[in-house]
């Protein structure tokens, strides 16, 4: 009896020592050029944005550090996260922009306790939230780019997403 008791209370303390959450920011790209290129560059309005994420996620070291960056094989996408990329030395991995899956379960199994971000597109950020969380946001905009989405990801209980703007 008592050897069943200490094993489970071995059980229940890894566990808990176990438990982490995985915090994963997603954003849009920022504003690029209109135009007839299929692939357009940021404009000046989206290098600045992309500046400000730097600032905003920039913290080298320290509590609340962006550990990986995901973005999509999209000119925007990657422009957007390299002030920041550079900024804390790390080298985002490209994903293709449709692959929704391996960008959830690349986050999960491979930053489990940690913070990534993505930089994703107005079409795949919903479903990405929603994968990750359980949670439906709404569509984001054509015009929209300074939505940020922050999903903690607990190793117990219930994902929760927060919305913000920069």
């Amino acid at each position: 009896m008592w050897l069943l008791f200490l094993v489970a209370a071995a059980l229940v303390f890894f566990a808990y020592r176990s438990a982490t959450t995985t915090t994963v920011v997603l954003v849009r790209h920022a504003e690029q050029e209109l135009g007839t290129i299929e692939d357009a560059p940021l404009s000046a309005a989206g290098e600045r944005r992309a500046e400000h994420l730097a600032q905003v996620f920039g913290d080298v070291s320290g509590p609340g550090r962006i550990d990986a960056i995901y973005v999509s094989d999209t000119r925007r996408a990657q422009q957007t996260a390299m002030p920041l990329a550079m900024r804390l030395g790390v080298r985002p991995t490209v994903l293709p922009a449709t692959q929704v899956d391996a960008v959830v379960s690349r986050i999960l199994h491979d930053h489990r306790g940690g913070r990534a971000l993505v930089v994703g597109h107005s079409n795949t950020l919903p479903e990405i939230v929603q994968r990750l969380s359980g949670v439906s946001i709404p569509p984001i905009g054509g015009d929209q780019h300074d939505n940020i989405y922050v999903v903690t990801v607990p190793t117990f209980g219930k994902a929760s997403v927060l919305q913000l703007k920069y």
